[in-house]
């Protein structure tokens, strides 16, 4: 699914240098190499503050510490995700609200959202699913209505761009109020081990969130607000800082695996072929709307299954992501939940497959595996 080594050829003489020079100088925590990284990504974002931390999921919880949620708020958010979106809501014990997806960007659908708000809502917090931002426009008109906080989950979308009605364009993760990201080594930007951060351009904000990543202190045992033990290592920020000036070619490199995808898959009447919110597919030259983390198409007349264990036997990766919903979940089960609201999480689950996405793709490896998948499907 993600060719690391191959990556790592092309930038491994920067990536010695950088860990080598940590490695002699000794400052593994809050070193150079992060305060660095730091200030080269919240450039690259056009952001006023990037808080490193220790991994994609403290960096989201720590985003809704640093807002003062407290138990029992209701936390509105997508059922068609990866769990740690939902598990941190429940681990300071705010009450999650997981709400339906659209079916054809797979991102949190604004009506869905409106509909769960309640007088206990204080934030929503969408997803930026396989690389494509969600509705931010309407997102962010019904945080302002509703007086909510938008939280954004970037661990998948770090580099593309949104564009607003009125043709503005932000980074994902520059919109909300607070965004998180992961570095985890699959990412579009990813570290060789754990890593993420957290995004704000509102100053109080980030004054909060840096003393919370480092047990709460701004001084040395001077514990001035509640905190966690959640920050990147330098090591790791070393890997960052040689991937940070790639990453819009990392990006373009998936775009144009995409679109070799979506050429060969075209017209195939079991194939439902990712959709992205301008209707360019998302992988023209011009646009970074989707990065691509994931490259997921819909398998229609249930055959998705079969065609997993099909790629299986014949050597190629696959992905379901994700084949349960959340609200289906064990540990998320939730008698207000009603089935009849989950439509879309209950047929994608069903019908998602996500093929070999990576910067290292080449034509070869494209057309063993489209090959694969059609005349299986029209066999």
């Amino acid at each position: 699914m993600v060719d690391l080594v191959g990556q790592y050829q092309e930038i491994k003489e920067q990536v010695k240098s950088s860990m080598d020079n940590v490695l002699n100088n000794a400052a593994f925590i809050n070193g150079p190499e992060v305060h660095a990284f730091q200030k080269e990504l919240e450039d690259y974002l056009s952001v006023k503050h990037v808080i490193p931390c220790a991994n994609g999921t403290d960096a989201l919880q720590i985003c809704m510490m640093g807002l003062g949620l407290q138990p029992g708020d209701e936390v509105i958010t997508a059922d068609f995700t990866f769990a740690a979106t939902v598990e941190v809501i429940a681990l300071l014990q705010l009450t999650p609200v997981l709400v339906d997806v659209e079916p054809d960007t797979f991102n949190i659908d604004p009506k869905a959202i409106e509909k769960a708000i309640t007088p206990k809502t204080k934030a929503i917090v969408p997803v930026h699913l396989f690389g494509q931002c969600a509705n931010m426009d309407a997102i962010m008109e019904l945080a302002q209505k509703h007086n909510l906080f938008v939280i954004e989950d970037n661990a998948q979308g770090i580099g593309a761009t949104h564009t607003f009605e009125d043709g503005t364009k932000k980074k994902s993760g520059t919109i909300g109020h607070v965004a998180s990201t992961s570095f985890f080594p699959s990412k579009n930007l990813g570290c060789y081990g754990d890593g993420g951060a957290i995004f704000t351009n509102d100053d109080d904000l980030a004054h909060t969130i840096r003393g919370m990543v480092n047990h709460g202190m701004y001084k040395r045992y001077h514990h001035d607000v509640i905190g966690v033990n959640s920050r990147l290592d330098s090591l790791q920020a070393a890997v960052l800082r040689a991937k940070l000036p790639k990453l819009d070619v990392y990006n373009a490199k998936r775009r144009a695996a995409a679109r070799k995808y979506n050429e060969a898959f075209k017209g195939q009447a079991n194939i439902v072929l990712p959709k992205t919110v301008n209707d360019c597919e998302g992988i023209c030259d011009c646009c970074d709307c989707h990065v691509f983390h994931q490259y997921t198409l819909r398998i229609l007349k249930e055959k998705r299954d079969k065609l997993v264990q099909h790629l299986n036997e014949n050597g190629v990766p696959c992905g379901v992501y994700y084949p349960i919903p959340l609200h289906s979940q064990k540990a998320y089960l939730d008698e207000r939940y009603n089935e009849a609201d989950f439509k879309v999480t209950n047929q994608l689950v069903k019908e998602v497959i996500s093929l070999p996405m990576h910067t290292e793709l080449d034509d070869e490896q494209i057309d063993f595996i489209t090959k694969l998948v059609i005349d299986f499907l029209n066999d």
